[in-house]
């Protein structure tokens, strides 16, 4: 008798793209996240739409491969082959080859220079920079250190690594530090963090103008974009993106 699970399309499309018996094997993999550790058979097939004797035969072959384990009570968890995939990727990037895309599409939305600040000792580094297309824009160069409690980079990182105050907690909360001519009377920027791997914090991607610029309008323009991009570097980082979802406007002086 078919199943009547709302996922059951997974069995009948089987012969569409890719290889059948791959996909299924990858929506099983798939079906495991940080909220969701563990799975029963019945739970898999469940979660998958797939039936108990495909689930069983594919969770074998993964098992024998090393990316699921089954316990003696039957529970199903990952097993260590998806974790070697993940540093083999990691240390076949170079942060550049995502960091930079992301501020190249991020200068030409909001029109402003695109930087991503990392912490150095007592001080910021831009570590990479697109500079704005506008004839008029903010001075500041890729590799250059600048002060960590001047500017919204700035304070983003020190927001993460637990500085005090009411201050440091709106950010910490709200993700996005917003600064008008703090470090610079005739500058703004806007900022919001970046995580890595167990949401450790990895840089503070920013987006800096003249201060003339910074509307209302457009910092709010600004901040969807900006989180948009945080999400996206944060992914490839290893980071979670939803935390960068349904944010609050910032405020900033």
């Amino acid at each position: 008798m078919r199943k009547t699970s709302p996922a059951t399309p997974l069995e009948d499309n089987a012969d569409g793209v890719g290889v059948a018996a791959v996909n299924r094997a990858l929506s099983l993999l798939a079906a495991f996240s940080k909220q969701r550790r563990s799975f029963t058979l019945t739970q898999l097939a469940e979660h998958t739409g797939l039936y108990k004797s495909t689930v069983l035969r594919l969770a074998e072959s993964l098992e024998m491969a090393g990316y699921l384990y089954r316990d003696r009570e039957g529970i199903y968890t990952l097993g260590p082959a998806p974790l070697q995939l993940a540093s083999i990727y990691r240390s076949s990037l170079h942060p550049s080859e995502f960091v930079m895309p992301v501020l190249r599409e991020l200068a030409a939305l909001t029109g402003e220079s695109a930087a991503l600040y990392t912490r150095a000792g007592d001080k910021r580094l831009c570590a990479y920079r697109i500079s704005s297309a506008r004839a008029i824009s903010d001075n500041v160069q890729q590799d250059e250190l600048l002060s960590l409690d001047r500017g919204a980079g700035g304070h983003v990182l020190l927001a993460f690594a637990g500085e005090p105050g009411e201050r440091y907690d709106a950010i910490r909360q709200g993700l996005l530090c917003l600064t008008m001519g703090e470090r610079d009377q005739e500058t703004a920027a806007i900022a919001c963090p970046v995580f890595g791997v167990d949401q450790k914090l990895e840089g503070a991607l920013s987006v800096s103008g003249p201060l003339h610029r910074f509307t209302p309008e457009a910092i709010q323009s600004m901040q969807g974009h900006l989180l948009a991009g945080a999400a996206k570097i944060s992914t490839h980082f290893g980071g979670d993106p939803s935390v960068f979802l349904d944010r609050n406007p910032p405020t900033g002086t």
